[in-house]
C-alpha cells in the first residue's frame, strides 16, 4: 500500500502550545493530521515529503477555538445592522456604528424603502439601548418605520427584542392585561415593545424575522460564518445554542462534508420547550450523527438573562442604579435535573451564567446533582459567569467546572458596567481571568459572536489589557499574560469541548488545524495584540488565505 504523501509547512516561528516542544521551525503533516513539529532533519525521517514554504515568512499557532460563538453570526448579515460599533461583514466591508436612536431610526427606515411588499417584516441586530442614556426604545420609535409591517430588532446581548405596534399585533400581545415578567407594560397598560428572555421573544420572534428553526437551516449564514472563522485564525467554532431540528442537521452535515469547507462546527443543542429527559435523550442520539467537522451531542443551557440588559440575576446589593433584578430563564428543578441525568449518560452541558446569583445557582444544582451522581472529568462548563467571585471560582474548581469568560465585554460595556450596571468594585473584577487560573478553573475566552465580533486575538487583547472603549483600565490585578490568553483560545478552549486531544496544540497525532498569522504574537508589545494580522487558517491540512474567504 503506497503511504499518504507528506508535507512539511516550514514557518518563521511556530507556537504549539506544546511543554515538551513549546516552538519549532517545521510542521509535518500526512491525512490532515500532524505527524511531529521540529526541525526539519528530524521530520525527515517520516519519509519522502514535500517541503512547502507558503509560510516560511509567517508565524503558526494551532488554530483558534472559539469556545462561545453561535453561527447566527452570518445568518444576522442578512438583516439591518444597528449595533453601536463599526463592523466588518463576512466580506470584509465594515459598516458604521448607529450612535443614537436617532440614527437606528434612520438606517430602519432607509432599510424599508427597500422592501418590496408592504406586509414583509423588516428585522434588525445590534441594537444597544445602553448607550442611549436612561430612555428605553419603545414601540413608538419603530412605529416610525412603519405601521404597516412588522419590525423588529433585536439588541447586542441577544437577550431582548424590541417591536413596533403592528409585530405587537401579530402576536397577540397589544392588548391591556398581559401579565408576563419579560414583557414591560407602559403607562397605558400596553407593552411597551420591548420583550425580555426567551419565552417574551418567542411568542414574537417568527412575526418579525426570527424563527429560531427556520434560521437553524440557514445555508447561506453557515457560509457566511465559515468565512468569518478564516478571516479570524479560527478552525474549530462553536453555535452554542441551537434547536438542530432535523432539517439543520442534515443541511449542516452536508455543508460541512464538502471538501472545501474550512472550519469544524461543535453546535450544542439549546435547552428549550423539552423535559430533561428528552433534551438528554436527543443529545445522545445527535451524538452519533457527528463527523470530523460537525461535532454534536451536547447541550446548553440558559439560567439569566444580560447584564447590560438588566436581565441577569444579581446577588446582593443588585444593579448599581437600582434596576430591579433581571430575570430566571430555567427553574432549579429543571437544571439539576438536566445536569443528573447527563451526568449519567456522559454528556457535556455548557450554562449560560452572567450575574453571580445566576452562578451561585447554577453551581448549587451541580453540587446536588453529583451528589446523586458521582461522575469524573465532566467538564460541565460555566458560560459568561461574569461576576464570578473568587469564592465561587474555588467552588469550580473542587465540582470539576470549567470557566469560559468573556473579556470582550470590558471593552465593549465596560465604560457602562463600571458607571451604570454593576459599579466600579464589581466592574474592576468581571470576568476574573487572573483569580480563574489562580484557583485552579480550567479556563478559556470567547467572543459570543454575534454578541460582539468573532475574534479570539481581540478578546485575548480583551484579557490581558482589560480596556474599556473610553481607556479605562478595569482591574490591573485580574489582567493575564499574552502566553496564558494565547493558551485560553486554543488549548483551554479544547478543553471545554472535550476536544483538547484533536486540537488546541501542534503535536503528533492531532488535526492539522493552524492559525497562519503575519506577526508574532510573543514579539509586539501586548496592547497591540488585537491588531496582529491574520494570514488565514490550515484546516485538517488544507490552507484558507482569508482574502479568499
Amino acid at each position: 500500500m503506497t503511504p499518504s504523501p507528506i508535507t512539511i509547512f516550514r514557518a518563521r516561528r511556530i507556537l504549539t502550545m506544546n511543554p515538551a516542544r513549546p516552538e519549532a521551525t517545521h510542521v509535518a503533516v500526512r491525512e490532515g493530521r500532524i505527524l511531529g513539529a521540529g526541525p526539519l532533519e528530524e521530520l525527515a525521517g517520516w519519509g519522502t515529503y514535500t517541503l512547502d514554504d507558503t509560510f516560511a515568512d509567517k508565524v503558526l499557532m494551532p488554530g483558534f477555538v472559539e469556545g462561545h460563538s453561535h453561527a447566527a453570526e452570518g445568518t444576522f448579515w442578512r438583516y439591518t445592522y444597528l449595533g453601536r460599533f463599526d463592523r466588518m461583514d463576512p466580506e470584509g466591508k465594515v459598516w458604521p456604528g448607529a450612535q443614537s436612536i436617532e440614527d437606528v431610526v434612520t438606517r430602519l427606515q432607509e432599510a424599508e424603502r427597500q422592501l418590496g411588499s408592504p406586509t414583509e417584516s423588516l428585522a434588525g441586530w445590534g441594537l444597544d439601548p445602553i448607550y442611549y442614556g436612561d430612555r428605553r426604545v419603545v414601540r413608538a420609535d419603530f412605529d416610525r418605520v412603519s405601521t404597516t409591517r412588522a419590525v423588529g430588532v433585536m439588541h447586542a446581548s441577544g437577550h431582548i427584542f424590541n417591536v413596533n405596534t403592528r409585530a405587537l399585533e401579530l402576536a397577540g400581545l397589544l392588548r391591556p392585561g398581559v401579565n408576563h415578567p419579560g414583557i414591560p407594560l407602559g403607562a397605558d397598560g400596553l407593552p411597551t415593545g420591548e420583550l425580555k428572555g426567551p419565552e417574551a421573544m418567542t411568542i414574537v420572534g417568527a412575526h418579525v424575522g426570527f424563527d429560531r428553526e427556520a434560521l437553524a437551516n440557514d445555508e447561506a449564514g453557515l457560509r457566511r460564518f465559515a468565512k468569518l472563522c478564516v478571516r479570524q485564525g479560527v478552525t474549530t467554532a462553536t453555535d452554542l445554542a441551537n434547536l438542530l431540528p432535523d432539517d439543520a442537521v442534515s443541511m449542516m452535515a452536508r455543508v460541512t462534508g464538502e471538501a472545501g469547507f474550512p472550519v469544524r462546527i461543535v453546535s450544542f443543542r439549546r435547552f428549550q420547550a423539552l423535559t430533561p429527559e428528552q433534551v438528554v435523550d436527543m443529545a445522545v442520539k445527535l451524538k452519533t450523527k457527528s463527523t470530523d467537522r460537525l461535532r454534536l451531542g451536547a447541550i446548553k443551557l440558559f439560567v439569566d438573562g444580560s447584564i447590560q440588559g438588566f436581565s441577569a440575576r444579581l446577588r446582593w446589593p443588585g444593579y448599581y442604579n437600582g434596576a430591579p433584578n433581571g430575570l430566571w430563564y430555567t427553574p432549579p428543578e429543571a437544571i439539576t435535573g438536566v445536569y443528573k441525568l447527563a451526568l449519567e449518560k456522559g454528556v457535556l452541558v455548557h450554562s449560560h451564567t452572567n450575574g453571580d446569583q445566576a452562578t451561585e445557582m447554577a453551581l448549587d444544582c451541580l453540587e446536588g446533582a453529583l451528589l446523586d451522581q458521582p461522575a469524573r472529568d465532566h467538564r460541565f462548563t460555566l458560560q459568561h459567569c461574569q461576576l464570578a467571585d473568587a469564592a465561587q471560582f474555588r467552588r469550580m474548581a473542587r465540582l470539576g467546572m470549567c470557566a469560559n469568560l468573556f473579556p470582550n465585554h470590558h471593552f465593549y460595556w465596560g465604560d457602562q458596567h463600571y458607571e451604570t450596571t454593576v459599579g466600579p468594585e464589581r466592574a474592576m473584577r468581571m470576568n476574573a481571568c487572573a483569580t480563574a487560573l489562580a484557583s485552579g478553573v480550567p479556563l478559556a475566552i470567547h467572543s459570543d459572536a454575534p454578541v460582539t465580533p468573532l475574534g479570539p486575538l481581540f478578546t485575548a487583547w480583551g484579557a490581558v489589557n482589560r480596556r474599556t472603549a473610553s481607556g479605562r483600565v478595569l482591574g490591573t490585578t485580574e489582567c493575564i499574560s499574552v502566553a496564558d490568553a494565547l493558551r485560553t483560545i486554543t488549548l483551554g478552549a479544547a478543553w471545554t469541548l472535550k476536544l483538547d486531544g484533536e486540537v488546541g496544540s501542534i503535536e503528533c497525532g492531532k488535526r492539522a488545524d493552524f492559525a497562519v498569522l503575519e506577526d508574532d504574537p510573543l514579539e509586539i508589545a501586548p496592547e497591540t495584540l488585537k491588531d496582529v494580522r491574520i494570514w488565514g487558517t490550515v484546516q485538517g491540512g488544507r490552507p484558507f488565505p482569508a482574502n479568499g474567504a
